[in-house]
């Protein structure tokens, strides 16, 4: 019984902990550029590729890939995509 609390416990704790990191990002990944997001995060891993590298389409393959990859949220990858689609 003490056990099932105290693992109930932790995982609010962490859950809390989860709600109130993610609020806290959310305004600063709303307020960056796509291109800021990319070149903040693809040079980590590998080297950045020009936006003339690829087609929009492939640019949509690329980008499904990477925003697992690179752990990116649904707006950053969104963000990201649109820049690179929009210097081509």
């Amino acid at each position: 019984m003490k056990k099932s609390m105290i693992y109930s416990a932790i995982i609010v704790g962490f859950i809390a902990i989860a709600v109130i990191f993610s609020s806290c990002q959310s305004p600063a990944v709303s307020a960056k550029l796509g291109v800021q997001i990319w070149g903040e995060n693809c040079g980590r891993c590998h080297n950045v590729a020009s936006p003339a590298t690829f087609s929009d389409v492939e640019w949509d393959a690329v980008s499904i890939h990477m925003n697992i990859r690179a752990n990116l949220t649904q707006e950053e990858s969104r963000k990201v995509l649109e820049f690179l689609q929009s210097a081509n």
